[in-house]
């Protein structure tokens, strides 16, 4: 049988990081993980026999996982910097290895893993994972197997079953049962393994567990019960994906994997910089002989220092050359290229000291240590201030650690600072500002006079990068800061900031004042131009109005939720009869595998033209069952029960429990520097997805609710994104069509049939609307044949001809590809600059994925841009008119007030005009405004 060997990379780079010493490169990069994968890797090629590879990573942000439960691995601490450095240089040598490499964006490397592993074994192929991850146990087969090269460990199915007491086919319900701290799944609480498999022993699967979840006595059957709303959704996320489309990755089909030869001269180049001198010698020789028939080693004895192998084996690894270590710096100061003088304010001296050089300076850099993330309920334990570079200091004010020194009266202090803090003329910067307003303001203080904010002036000067400062550090001052795990730990042995000593907090937080105090500076000399118009005029006033819209908060109906609840519970126990009863038997509606085994198997549905999974099956992803439904009535029961269990776990369940009891409403956190195109987006709870498209989403903003004696009033941009290709193409026709006010989905079906505009039909008006916001989306032939179910060439038809009415159209889009390959980024209508890194791709899938986002990115951002306006102008309005409105939402092209009965007409009128008049383009912008007692009642 061929051989298919596939690498956890993921899972290995992290194991070599924290397995191996801390060695560097001859100019001091870390080099330990590197080393590490190598050395794995090399003892693999030489110990098992294989013809095919792939070595696997994580992509770049979230996943589906982070979808369906957004604290998946919120527990986990961030990537340490040592870490993040050395990723790039494993990729390239994993490659130059000749192993190929695989990362796709919106899953996992288990699920790339779990879907090739499926696919090679259903083509003949024997399959082995070189994998330390408990949960890869659910791949494996009688030609499926692990190893764990760290352990030297291999498991078949009796392995598996030795090991956990459970065969590979019941690894999934055992370990929804457990949960996975690590990941922070919830399980059964008191539920360990030996619990697990005594169940699981007793009513045959997870199942039936559930089955008899009534019968099962004591503390851990109440807990139990406790856990059945939630484990559908342990299981689907301890669930390995094996359907991931893969057609993009693998042009060849699994002839793409095929092991390839080493590219000795990128090795010996990447031993040389990365200090790995025996098997730069090795490479060496290989490049003299012209011919790599050195046998691989797992040794590399360098400059004579030994230590014990990564795998266990006796080896020795790479001694770092002679370059100073971080744990070699004598004491703090040493840290950083400029000299620091830092200062902890104990006296009543120092305080007025400080004091005065607050006054007197002209801007301060400010930034608050405290006892939570939360913003709404996080209290000071102090705070830090910078006024010249290499000057800081930390006024402790609520530590608690023994021993510590006495502090300054909190409430004295906090008073003689509070016209400081409060006064608009005395200008402050920092990072992330809006958090530290909410702090103050907790404390009955309004934060004024913030002129900068380096993580708004890192997002508009470079929106497709991180902007925590640890990293803007490194990016643009070169430092290595210390880090807040550093100070307080990680994980269950974290301590709170309150109990760390104040030498270290004050090396930590005077730190975090005088590096964005640099950071500021560094950062102002990239902001020139249309840039810093976005910054000044766009994302440091908006800042201000996120932070008035998270204290306003919004009024939630908590009864309406628990019915809305409980009819949903109804409603998925009659579908899930319902679903039994056409199957004709029991199954687990949310395993596509038993689901494709009833819809294609015992119920004999076509299979024509439904897509297959890499592994050969019958795909039962949504897409699939929306086209069955037409046809069947299981499919779309399948679909109406999904959607309902989404709703009831996402929103009516969860909604209720971020209600403030202090307040009575929930207080959305706005997060200005996360998407690309400028837009905003939300958490706890994430107002930008609640569905809308079904009656049963609808229902969920009816609990959205105005106090007695108010309404709740929506604006809403109208077709925002096609007024702004309008403008940007400055197509004469589409232009026409908004000027005149005609129904532009209309007027395109009428330019593109050659019908009169009073003879469009609705079936024509649909088609050309969803050509409309199709080609917005960047949208080819083959995504517009699909969305209008017909053949291919009469969607090349409709294109053809839309493009010759509205030439301009086309022409800007060609012009906006030249420019974005040119200058790897694209602009919104105020400047805002939108990067494309994956214009220049090699892989021609990423690539056209570019260049669609390269025509929609200007749209979608100045549609941020507006919205961001109009919400200033809208602020702007109700402070100057004294008015008792508030603003209180913002969800895509939409504003959410809350409006007494005697302002309404007065908001019905102004709120269009001011939406509308925030920016002049070559249309009109129209704003449509509703109002009513809840959210869904203002549409």
């Amino acid at each position: 049988m061929k051989t298919l060997l596939l690498i956890d990379g993921s899972s290995y780079l992290y194991r070599a990081f924290h397995a191996m010493p801390d060695l560097r490169s001859p100019d001091g990069r870390p080099t330990g993980a590197v080393y590490g994968m190598v050395n794995m890797l090399r003892r693999l090629e030489k110990e098992v026999r294989f013809d095919y590879s792939a070595c696997i990573f994580d992509a770049k942000g979230k996943t589906f996982r982070d979808a369906l439960y957004p604290e998946y691995k919120a527990q986990r601490p961030s990537m340490p910097d040592d870490l993040r450095e050395q990723i790039t240089p494993v990729h390239a040598l994993v490659r130059a290895l000749g192993w190929p490499l695989l990362s796709v964006e919106g899953v996992e490397a288990d699920d790339v893993i779990g879907t090739l592993a499926r696919a090679a074994e259903a083509q003949g192929f024997k399959v082995i994972v070189s994998t330390g991850d408990k949960d890869m146990a659910q791949l494996v087969t009688p030609n499926v197997s692990l190893v764990n090269t760290m352990t030297d460990e291999n498991l078949d199915e009796a392995g598996v079953a030795g090991k956990f007491g459970v065969p590979p086919t019941l690894i999934v319900d055992y370990l929804t049962l457990i949960g996975d701290k690590v990941d922070n799944v919830p399980g059964v609480d008191k539920c360990g393994p030996k619990t697990a498999l005594k169940w699981l022993e007793a009513y045959g699967d997870l199942d039936g567990v559930i089955g008899h979840a009534a019968e099962i006595k004591g503390v851990v059957g109440e807990k139990l019960r406790e856990a059945l709303a939630h484990l559908p959704l342990s299981r689907e996320l301890v669930t390995i994906k094996c359907d991931v489309d893969l057609q993009a990755d693998l042009p060849d089909g699994l002839d793409t994997l095929r092991h390839r030869e080493k590219d000795e001269q990128a090795l010996a180049d990447a031993f040389r910089e990365h200090g790995f001198k025996s098997w730069l010698k090795e490479a060496e020789g290989w490049l003299a002989k012209g011919s790599a028939t050195t046998p691989a080693s797992a040794e590399a004895a360098q400059a004579g220092g030994a230590t014990a192998d990564l795998f266990g084996a006796a080896g020795t690894a790479p001694v770092a050359p002679a370059a100073p270590q971080a744990a070699t710096v004598p004491d703090d100061t040493a840290r950083a290229s400029a000299p620091r003088h830092y200062e902890t304010i104990l006296t009543e001296a120092q305080l007025a000291a400080w004091l005065e050089k607050l006054e007197s300076a002209s801007i301060v850099s400010l930034d608050t240590e405290t006892d939570s993330l939360d913003q709404m309920s996080a209290r000071l334990v102090g705070i830090s201030f910078a006024v010249t570079p290499g000057e800081a200091a930390y006024l402790p004010l609520a530590h608690t650690a023994p021993g510590v020194a006495d502090q300054l009266d909190f409430d004295r202090t906090l008073a003689k600072l509070k016209p400081w803090l409060e006064n608009p003329d005395k200008k402050k910067l920092g990072q992330n500002l809006k958090y530290d307003r909410h702090v103050f303001a907790n404390h009955g203080i309004r934060l004024a006079g913030v002129a900068d904010d380096t993580l708004l002036a890192s997002y508009v000067v470079e929106s497709h990068l991180t902007h925590n400062m640890d990293d803007l550090a490194e990016r643009h001052l070169g430092e290595s800061t210390i880090k807040y795990e550093d100070v307080c730990g990680k994980g269950a042995k974290q301590i709170g900031f309150a109990d760390v000593d104040l030498d270290t907090a004050t090396a930590y937080a005077a730190e975090d004042a005088d590096i964005t105090l640099r950071l500021n500076a560094a950062l102002a000399s990239q902001l020139e131009g249309r840039l810093l118009e976005v910054y000044r005029d766009i994302e440091l006033p908006v800042a201000e109005v996120l932070f008035t819209m998270e204290r306003n908060g919004v009024l939630i109906d908590k009864q309406r939720l628990a019915e809305q609840s409980r009819q949903l519970g109804e409603s998925m126990l009659a579908l899930e009869a319902q679903a039994y009863a056409l199957a004709g038997q029991p199954f687990n509606l949310n395993s596509p595998k038993q689901l494709q085994e009833i819809l294609f198997g015992k119920l004999g549905i076509a299979t024509k033209g439904v897509k297959k999974t890499p592994s050969g099956g019958y795909s039962t992803d949504e897409s699939v069952l929306e086209k069955l439904a037409l046809d069947h009535p299981l499919p779309k029961c399948i679909l109406e029960y999904r959607g309902l269990a989404k709703l009831k776990s996402t929103y009516t369940d969860k909604l209720p429990l971020l209600i403030r009891t202090d307040t009575g409403r929930v207080h959305t956190n706005y997060s200005q520097a996360v998407a690309i195109t400028g837009r905003l987006s939300s958490s706890d709870p994430n107002l930008q997805n609640i569905p809308v498209r079904t009656a049963e989403g609808r229902r969920v903003r009816e609990a959205f609710v105005a106090p007695p004696g108010h309404a709740i009033v929506s604006a809403d941009y109208s077709q925002i994104e096609l007024r702004i290709m309008a403008h940007l193409s400055g197509d004469e026709n589409l232009l026409a069509a908004f000027r005149d006010g005609e129904d532009v989905h209309k007027a395109t079906a009428s330019e593109v049939f050659g019908v009169e505009l009073a003879a469009v039909t609705s079936e024509q008006r649909r088609y050309a609307k969803t050509i409309n916001f199709g080609l917005i989306y960047g949208m080819g032939v083959f995504g517009l044949a699909s969305q209008l179910e017909i053949e291919r060439s009469a969607a090349q038809a409709f294109i053809d001809r839309y493009f010759m009415r509205y030439p301009g159209v086309a022409r800007y889009m060609e012009e906006t590809r030249a420019k974005a390959r040119d200058n790897g980024y694209v602009e919104t209508v105020f400047g805002r600059r939108l990067y494309l890194t994956e214009i220049k791709a090699s892989n021609q899938a990423r690539r056209a994925g570019a260049e669609r986002a390269a025509i929609n990115a200007p749209m979608q951002g100045t549609a941020a841009d507006l919205i961001k306006l109009a919400m200033i102008a809208t602020q702007r309005w109700l402070e100057e008119s004294g008015l008792r409105t508030k603003l209180i939402m913002q969800v895509h092209d939409e504003l959410v007030l809350e409006v007494p009965q005697d302002e309404l007409a007065t908001v019905k009128v102004k709120l269009p005009s001011i939406m509308a008049g925030v920016a002049a383009l070559k249309v009109p912008l129209l704003a449509e405004v509703g109002a009513g007692d809840s959210w869904e009642a203002a549409h």
